[in-house]
């Protein structure tokens, strides 16, 4: 009986390191939402003559969005069926982003020292929002079985361009364009903006971290 019980303890014990391992292997492959190691969110830091302001959104769920106020500097995080609140200027939902009746300027700048001053923006090409009905996957549980779920809702192709997300291998691999984007908000106001991070401290993805300047003369 007692060699019995050692040998379960051990077989036990195996498959709990073997487990733990595939775990580790095999862990945000789908970016699963995990825990963050940050517990405040919204604006964390606001923008000084000579720094940028700083936004850190938890998008890890499909099935919300959040939408941010850059005049109040405020956010909301609601669900994908929810009503969108009154005022907000841009929503994002993972990594797709949209505006509320802007428009949006990829810039070639990596950052915002000079941006102010650099010829041609204001005639530059901003692009809208268009509708869309196969770009905001709402469910991904189903993708093993050849569909996936979507919202239909507006998107800015633009701005949603800081993050290419390449699913044609596994695990998909992730390149941020790195560059500044200025969004023409509904009032005519500028606010710049440049994806600075999509993870947490734990690698776990849609955890995003923005620098944004407001409001951003052109």
């Amino acid at each position: 009986m007692i060699k019995n019980l050692a040998k379960k303890t051990v077989v036990a014990l195996m498959t709990g390191i073997v487990l733990s391992s595939c775990n580790g292997l095999f862990s945000n492959i789908y970016d699963e939402p995990a825990e963050s190691t940050v517990s405040d969110y919204g604006f964390v830091q606001k923008p000084t003559d000579s720094t940028p302001g700083r936004v850190y959104i938890d998008a890890t769920d499909y099935r919300r969005w959040t939408y941010i106020d850059f005049h109040t500097m405020t956010f909301d995080t609601l669900d994908v069926d929810d009503p969108e609140p009154k005022n907000w200027d841009i929503a994002i939902h993972r990594y797709d982003a949209k505006t509320n009746g802007g428009a949006v300027l990829e810039t070639g700048a990596s950052g915002f020292a000079g941006l102010e001053n650099m010829p041609g923006l204001a005639q530059g090409e901003f692009v809208a929002d268009e509708w869309t009905t196969e770009t905001i996957v709402t469910d991904m549980s189903t993708m093993m079985d050849g569909y996936l779920s979507y919202q239909e809702s507006y998107y800015n192709r633009e701005l949603s361009k800081w993050l290419n997300v390449d699913k044609s291998t596994m695990p998909p691999i992730y390149t941020p364009s790195n560059k500044v984007y200025i969004v023409r908000l509904a009032d005519g106001t500028h606010v710049a903006l440049r994806l600075v991070s999509f993870m947490n401290g734990m690698a776990v993805k849609g955890y995003m971290t923005i620098e944004y300047k407001y409001p951003f003369n052109i």
